[in-house]
């Protein structure tokens, strides 16, 4: 056999089996969605006695410009969701959404968190749902910051209190929550 007919033969056969597995690849259901989740957690902010829901999402193609995507947080507290607006930056490799401070959170609870993604126009793109537990309760925080400034000051109310617990401190309604 020539030499430059065997050369083609192996490029032919390393092309098609290039081909196959690439029709073999997983592409999961992600057929037409703009976004997918790539993390979710609860932040407990022990310094600054907050928590926080955080979720991170992946782009699964190009963003386009005037974007925003808005995340509504059960409030674990109970009453109206909390509400989150991030512009989405078509240059940045994912979109962090951040819920303001929370209160009442329970361990091992579901709570809700819904996505929209909208065009500039307002026009929904996607949507996401899913749920977030706790691994913690909240009653792991301090009653108050343990730090007042960016100098990370001690915070003067908690003196004789390292575990930032205060005797006495009036604990939030969580019976809405439940």
């Amino acid at each position: 056999m020539p030499k430059g007919l065997s050369r083609s033969i192996v490029v032919g056969a390393a092309l098609i089996a290039a081909v196959a597995l690439g029709a073999c690849r997983d592409t999961g259901n992600a057929e037409g969605k703009l976004f997918e989740i790539s993390g979710k957690i609860f932040v407990f902010n022990y310094r600054l006695a907050r928590a926080t829901y955080v979720v991170t999402l992946r782009p699964l193609q190009p963003m386009g410009e005037g974007q925003v995507a808005i995340a509504s947080f059960q409030d674990p507290a109970g009453g109206a969701p909390l509400v989150v607006e991030q512009k989405v930056w078509p240059k940045l490799d994912k979109v962090t959404l951040e819920s303001p401070a929370l209160t009442c959170v329970v361990k091992n609870k579901p709570y809700a968190i819904a996505i929209s993604i909208k065009d500039a126009d307002g026009a929904v793109l996607q949507k996401i749902d899913t749920t977030l537990m706790s691994t913690e309760d909240q009653s792991v925080l301090p009653d108050r910051p343990l730090v007042i400034d960016q100098l990370y000051t001690a915070n003067p109310d908690l003196v004789g209190h390292p575990d930032g617990k205060l005797p006495g401190e009036p604990k939030p309604d969580c019976s809405k929550g439940s």
